[in-house]
C-alpha cells in the first residue's frame, strides 16, 4: 500500500476558502442530515495543567471510498512560547480496506478551514441577503476564518470587531482591512458589535455568557462557534428563545457540548424546533425567509467536515503530484 504524506505548505497550496471546498463540506452536512453518514461522538481530552485540550473527530460518508480521522489540539498558553495555540493532523483511511492512504500534517489548518467553510454555509442560508456591517467578537484564528467565509457569500463593506487583547485586536483590524478591502472599526463593548451589525459571529472560548438577548435586533443573524466544550458558553440561554430560527450542525452533539445545550437545559428552546444545517444544504428547510427574522446557528464541528476537506485536499495533491509517497507494507 502506498501512503502519501503531505505537509502544511503543500496542503495550503491545494485547498483554501473557495466555492468548491464550501460545496464539499455542504455535501457532508447534507448526507449527515439524510442519515447517509456516521459520525461517532467527539472524544475530548483536557490537559488543565497545560491549559490545553484535544479533540478527536471522524465520520464515514455513504458512497465515499475513504474517511478521515482528525486530531485537533488547542493549547492556549502556546503563544507565550512563540507557538500557535492550535495544532493537529488528519489521517485519511480507505473505507474499503481500512488501510492508511494519507497523513495530512496540516498543523490544524484544515480544521480552521473547514470551520470557516461551515460558517460560510450557515451565512449563505441564514444571513440577510444584504449585509452592510458584519460584527465579530474575538480576534483569533476563527475570527479571521469566519469573516473570510462570510465574504465568500456576502459582500459587506464594514466590519466591527471586539476583543479583550488590545494588541491582537489592532493587528486583526489591520489585517482584515487590507485582506478583505473593508473598513474595520474596533468596538469598545460586545454590545455595540451586536447592536450595529446585521451579521455577528462569536469566536471566543468563554465559559461565562456575555451576549444578551436584549442586544439582538430584528434581522440579525448570529453564528456562535466558540463553545465547543460542555462548559463553554457565549450566549445567554434566552437568546435562543428570542430567535425565530435556531440551527445547529448536529443536534445529538449539541445536546451535549457547545452553546445550545445550555438553552435546552434552561427550557429556552425545544429541540423539536431546532433545525440541522444539513437540512438546509439538502433543501429540506428554507433557512431565512424574511428580512426581519432573528436567526442563530451553532457550530460545534462535525466529523463529516473533516472527511470532506481531507478528501478534497488529498485529491488535489494527487492531481498536482505533491507529497512524499512511501510503501507501508
Amino acid at each position: 500500500m502506498n501512503v502519501t504524506i503531505l505537509g502544511e505548505s503543500e496542503i495550503r497550496n491545494c485547498v483554501g476558502m473557495d466555492r468548491d471546498a464550501m460545496d464539499a463540506v455542504a455535501e457532508g452536512f447534507t448526507r449527515l442530515a439524510d442519515g447517509r453518514a456516521f459520525a461517532p461522538p467527539v472524544v475530548c481530552m483536557m490537559f488543565p495543567e497545560y491549559n490545553g485540550e484535544v479533540d478527536i473527530k471522524t465520520a464515514s460518508i455513504e458512497g465515499l471510498d475513504s474517511f478521515a480521522v482528525k486530531v485537533a489540539s488547542g493549547f492556549f498558553d502556546n503563544p507565550r512560547k512563540g507557538l500557535p495555540y492550535g495544532g493537529g493532523m488528519m489521517i485519511l483511511m480507505s473505507a474499503e480496506t481500512g488501510f492508511l492512504q494519507a497523513l495530512l500534517a496540516d498543523n490544524g489548518y484544515l480544521t480552521d478551514l473547514r470551520t470557516g467553510l461551515a460558517g460560510a454555509i450557515a451565512a449563505a442560508h441564514l444571513a440577510p441577503e444584504t449585509v452592510t456591517t458584519a460584527g465579530v467578537i474575538g480576534s483569533g484564528t476563527q475570527a479571521r476564518y469566519q469573516i473570510r467565509g462570510l465574504k465568500l457569500v456576502r459582500d459587506f463593506a464594514h466590519l466591527i470587531v471586539y476583543g479583550v487583547i488590545h494588541e491582537e485586536v489592532q493587528r486583526y483590524a489591520e489585517e482584515m482591512e487590507r485582506e478583505l478591502d473593508v473598513a474595520v472599526t474596533v468596538a469598545t463593548t460586545p454590545e455595540s458589535v451586536v447592536r450595529e451589525s446585521e451579521f455577528v459571529v462569536t469566536t471566543t472560548p468563554a465559559r461565562e455568557p456575555y451576549l444578551e438577548a436584549r442586544w439582538l435586533q430584528p434581522g440579525v443573524h448570529v453564528t456562535c462557534m466558540g463553545a465547543d466544550m460542555e462548559d463553554k458558553q457565549e450566549l445567554y440561554a434566552d437568546c435562543f428563545g428570542l430567535a425565530d430560527l435556531v440551527v445547529c450542525d448536529r443536534l445529538s452533539q449539541c445536546r451535549v457540548i457547545g452553546e445550545l445545550h445550555h438553552a435546552l437545559d434552561a427550557g429556552a428552546v425545544d429541540e423539536t424546533e431546532v433545525v440541522e444545517l444539513g437540512e438546509l444544504t439538502g433543501g429540506r428547510g428554507p433557512g431565512r425567509t424574511s428580512d426581519d427574522q432573528i436567526t442563530i446557528c451553532e457550530l460545534t464541528g462535525v466529523g463529516v467536515q473533516d472527511t470532506a476537506i481531507a478528501r478534497l485536499a488529498y485529491a488535489r495533491a494527487v492531481e498536482r503530484g505533491l507529497g512524499a509517497v512511501f510503501e507501508s507494507a
